[in-house]
């Protein structure tokens, strides 16, 4: 079913393709979903740049957040020259020079084991002295999963995210002010409540000691349906009961259903039945239906056999599997149509690739109320040369 319904109504001819069109209508109203969580139970709530970095929405985006969450010193760098508020760095490991950045940068270092929190207490104290404000937390390991999907669990066993309660067994938490936990994937209120009452049960007498704790991301608040009353309920009790703030970090919440990938028909062949190239590319420009996988709607199609012209979409690199998958459509799809892969904001531009030389697709801008359109960045040879040698 398309969510997407602005771009219904979308002129997709008048940008580029491949482009990327993000509606900043769809994506301000979901910001006031997260404020109105934020306003309403107290927790301070982060853009995760590693699904959703798109800096020229900063402006609005830190008009609703408390700052952004980066998974190391790139995104911690471009959470420091683009958006305001706070900015949380975890990493599953630090490289010491890196970390020595990271600790310029950060409010919150979040670090993944033991052995790297002791190891670098040097490095930390002489950041204390000269920032006495930043603070340090430990991500824990539950040992809960939530997750359908193995490849996104961090709670499958053998996870090497985050420190099970059986190794706080005889450790020093001096230093330490919050722990970070992150077990949802694409989910509603229900799995993080279940979460929690594992976090409450396991680290009962840890809680108390601490100034804050950071839920972590994959929360579906802006998702049709999610029980937003019932989150801000617990957030409340949690923050009385153990005196501490609550950080939610989400990152697909920010986007979800508030862009589209336009691409081109540039071939039709076939081979067991009508096959479609385009000039973008599913391994390149939205992995995620790989490595998920899932199938991304096309807007104006159905799945294969509903309507009345069946087509297999496939990208240009060389991957026999660069497939986005099977379609129908009321008529044969020709050389040169535009078709728009829709909810394609969030874990697609930060994971794009130029694999055989593909290029990226352009990035838009595009108010649904006004209909204002701008092109906000385009990409080009020297975008491929330069990540080679």
């Amino acid at each position: 079913m398309i969510k997407s319904n602005p771009f219904l109504n979308f002129d997709c001819t008048r940008v580029p393709s491949p482009c990327y069109v993000v509606d900043e209508v769809a994506v301000e109203a979901n910001l006031k979903v997260l404020a109105r969580v934020k306003n309403e139970s107290g927790a301070k709530i982060l853009l995760a740049l590693k699904a959703f970095s798109m800096f020229s929405l900063a402006p609005l985006i830190n008009q609703y957040l408390s700052g952004v969450c980066a998974s190391g010193l790139y995104e911690a760098r471009l959470g420091a020259e683009e958006f305001e508020g706070e900015v949380h760095t975890y990493s599953a490991a630090f490289k010491e020079p890196e970390l020595s950045e990271v600790l310029t940068l950060s409010d919150h270092v979040v670090f993944n084991s033991f052995n790297q929190w002791q190891r670098f207490q040097p490095l930390l104290q002489k950041s204390r002295v000269k920032r006495a404000g930043i603070q340090f937390g430990l991500r824990v390991n539950p040992m809960h999963s939530e997750g359908a999907t193995a490849l996104y669990d961090p709670c499958a066993p053998g996870s090497r995210l985050g420190i099970p309660f059986s190794a706080f067994k005889g450790q020093s938490l001096t230093g330490i002010s919050g722990l970070h936990f992150h077990t949802l994937c694409e989910q509603g209120f229900e799995p993080l409540a279940r979460t929690l009452d594992v976090i409450e049960q396991q680290f009962a007498n840890i809680l108390p000691r601490l100034e804050w704790v950071n839920f972590g991301g994959g929360h579906h608040i802006t998702e049709q349906g999610y029980d937003v009353d019932a989150l801000i309920l617990r957030i409340k009790a949690f923050q009385k009961k153990y005196n501490l703030q609550v950080y939610l970090e989400p990152g697909e919440a920010i986007a979800i259903h508030s862009g589209v990938l336009v691409s081109e028909v540039l071939d039709i062949t076939q081979n067991d039945g009508d096959i479609a190239i385009l000039d973008t590319s599913a391994t390149c420009h939205m992995p995620d239906t790989i490595e998920m996988p899932y199938r991304a709607e096309v807007l104006n199609s159905a799945g294969k056999g509903e309507k009345n012209y069946d087509f297999r979409l496939g990208g240009q690199t060389c991957l026999a599997g660069d497939v986005m998958g099977d379609y129908s459509f009321d008529l044969p799809l020709r050389v040169g149509q535009r078709l728009m892969f829709d909810d394609m904001s969030h874990y697609t531009m930060v994971k794009t690739t130029t694999f055989n030389g593909i290029g990226l697709p352009a990035i838009a801008l595009w108010n649904s109320n006004s209909n204002a359109l701008k092109i906000v960045r385009e990409f080009g040879y020297r975008d491929f040369k330069d990540r080679l040698s």
